[in-house]
């Protein structure tokens, strides 16, 4: 490796150069290894792609790296695979459609151990490579870039839309720090580096935009070191419209954190709405109850147990989701989740939701009786209600917690054999 760095254009070797036989006792001088791979995704971008390619082989002189040059095509027709090879990337052809599919192909194909990953429209600064590579070598295994001036980056003007820079990417990065205890500041910058070793492990799916959602969440939830660096973003350099659809691809970033983080998707809204359904259902179940001039009776005694029946119902929901997750790998393995199934046994889910069920049973009959000592004639609205709403409440959610358990059993019957982690 020289000090400078080492651009490999990879190209195929000539005829000569294939057919050099070797000498006994000689030792032919060896190819350079391949440190780092720029991978760049590629959709008919020949009005920008060549000032990346030359951007990206001054930041691998700057950081003094043997690297190769990835442009991973998804089908462009104007002119940019051309580009790409007369400039000495190499091109790697990916036929399946989407963003996420398009960086998977050339990831597949890069032979570096480091990975560093960009968009091909000019607006990242491919120069600042050596800051990625810095981070990589203090053993963190993603590093992300840093648009914002918080976190030390620059976006120049022209170069974010407003909604995406006061409400988008702040919301959506705050929600994953949130959702996944993770420290970037900056959740969705495109330009990030990370070893190959890493992503082998992530295990990423997805083909779409959530690729780039994905990778950080997998990284979150394996415990991987995570750095991020400064970096700046320029206004695209290309005179059609971008590919990213801001409200959609935003709308499918948020889902897909969503449905990684079955806690703040289900456990959490479920486990407050039910406490608070039980609560105050409980408080009205004995009598009205009177706050300031506010007057709580009957009809809040509905509101509250359906509160409780939902609440109940996502928390199940949550249950599931976990257990499934886990089961299929798409969530790594979790020692209270394992311990929480060993001990909340089907017979233990079914036994309570009986007693449940048996309670408004009786509370049901208790009102058939009342409503017999009246010869079953007109009773009082507001008590009669106080006894049935309650009573059915119970068989509800009885009858919720044993098809719940046996559904859960089901879900469970794999979960003690995938090791959990600690």
């Amino acid at each position: 490796m020289s000090a400078t760095g080492t651009f490999h254009p990879l190209s195929p070797p000539t005829t000569a150069q294939a057919h050099v036989p070797a000498v006994a006792g000689s030792i032919l001088p060896a190819e350079p290894a391949i440190e780092l791979s720029v991978v760049m995704p590629c959709l008919n971008e020949a009005e920008t792609l060549a000032a990346c390619i030359e951007n990206a082989r001054a930041g691998i002189a700057r950081a003094g790296i043997s690297a190769e040059i990835i442009v991973a095509d998804n089908g462009s027709t104007d002119g940019s695979i051309q580009i790409a090879e007369a400039m000495g990337a190499r091109v790697v052809h990916v036929a399946e459609r989407g963003y996420g599919s398009a960086l998977q192909g050339g990831i597949a194909g890069a032979r570096g151990r480091w990975i560093v990953m960009g968009d091909a429209d000019n607006s990242y600064d491919f120069t600042s490579i050596e800051l990625f590579v810095a981070k990589l070598r203090e053993g963190n295994e993603l590093v992300m870039g840093c648009r914002f001036p918080s976190g030390g980056g620059t976006i120049v003007p022209g170069a974010m839309p407003w909604k995406n820079r006061w409400i988008g990417n702040p919301s959506l990065s705050f929600l994953g720090r949130l959702f996944f205890a993770l420290s970037a500041r900056d959740l969705h910058c495109g330009l990030r580096a990370f070893s190959k070793d890493a992503y082998r492990r992530m295990e990423l799916k997805t083909t779409g935009m959530e690729f780039a959602s994905e990778m950080v969440i997998k990284a979150a939830l394996r415990r991987m070191p995570v750095a991020e660096v400064p970096v700046t973003l320029r206004p695209d350099g290309r005179s059609r419209p971008p590919h990213l659809r801001p409200w959609r691809d935003g709308w499918r970033h948020l889902r897909f954190m969503l449905i990684y983080s079955p806690r703040w998707l289900f456990l959490i809204p479920g486990l407050l709405l039910a406490s608070v359904g039980a609560v105050v259902s409980t408080a009205l179940t004995l009598a009205p109850l009177a706050i300031g001039t506010v007057w709580l009776d009957v009809g809040t005694l509905v509101v509250a147990c359906m509160l409780l029946i939902v609440g109940l119902q996502l928390l199940a929901f949550g249950f599931f989701t976990k257990v499934f997750a886990v089961n299929e790998g798409l969530l790594p393995g979790d020692a209270r989740l394992t311990r929480m199934v060993a001990t909340f046994t089907v017979e233990k889910g079914v036994g309570l939701g009986t007693l449940l069920v048996a309670g408004g049973g009786a509370l049901l009959l208790r009102a058939l009786w009342m409503w017999g000592q009246a010869s079953f004639g007109e009773l009082h609205y507001s008590e009669n209600l106080r006894r049935l709403v309650p009573a059915t409440t119970l068989i509800v959610t009885g009858l919720q917690i044993v098809f719940s358990s046996f559904f859960m059993g089901v879900l469970a019957l794999k979960t003690s054999a995938r090791p959990p982690a600690e």
